[in-house]
């Protein structure tokens, strides 16, 4: 059975607002030009945002941070900075900035089922000035990523409370898959993988974390 033929295709706006219905008006009202009181406090509470990206091809990406709740800086109503702490360099995120200064943001905060968006311009910035203010264990980043704020937004309640993310009850046991070493083991390399290659693997992961998160 062939699934999405071209005759389910949905290919124009008017053909979306035909089936889905018209926007209602508070969720257009809603967004803001700038960062009000509310999404301030959202940002200071947050340890975890998600950034999304665009490269100049239209390669789409969604990158995750986290640090200490407000570890987001909000210089002024209109803009904010983000730390970009030791990775693995692929650098995807700021790549993309680069061709393509669109960015989208998802602010999450542990326990609350609203979400916070906010959309706008980004450029990269090596201020020692700034950076400085964003240092974590006596360590600054190399950079940060400084967004000027088009749109902010709170999101509703319904896909934490479909995924049930937050609760107890809904966490799953990690030992149900493999080990991150063992899987980019697997997914890397065309020999056989012994367990000595596997131990190897998730310590180098786990020395990692401890030496380079900061």
């Amino acid at each position: 059975m062939q699934h999405d033929s071209d005759d389910h295709r949905i290919e124009s706006e008017d053909q979306l607002t035909e089936l889905m219905g018209k926007k209602h008006p508070l969720a257009v009202d809603k967004c803001r030009p700038s960062l009000d009181r509310y999404s301030r406090e959202f940002i200071r509470r947050s340890p975890f945002v998600c950034v999304g990206t665009q490269s100049a091809e239209g390669r789409a990406d969604v990158s995750p941070r986290g640090d200490p709740p407000g570890f987001v800086k909000v210089i002024d109503d209109n803009t904010l900075a983000i730390p970009d702490r030791p990775g693995n360099n692929r650098v995807d995120t700021m790549g993309n900035i680069l061709a393509n200064p669109s960015v989208g943001l998802l602010f999450m905060v542990p326990g609350y089922d609203d979400t916070l968006r906010v959309n706008g311009k980004a450029r990269l910035s090596t201020d020692p000035a700034l950076l400085a203010e964003m240092a974590v264990n006596g360590r600054a980043p190399k950079v940060a990523i400084v967004l000027d704020v088009e749109e902010a937004f709170l999101h509703c309640a319904k896909a934490f409370r479909r995924s049930n993310l937050w609760s107890s009850d809904a966490l799953q046991e990690r030992d149900e898959m493999p080990t991150l070493g063992r899987m980019i083991m697997d997914q890397t390399s065309d020999e056989p993988v012994t367990q000595e290659d596997i131990d190897a693997a998730d310590t180098a992961v786990e020395d990692d974390y401890r030496d380079r998160m900061y």
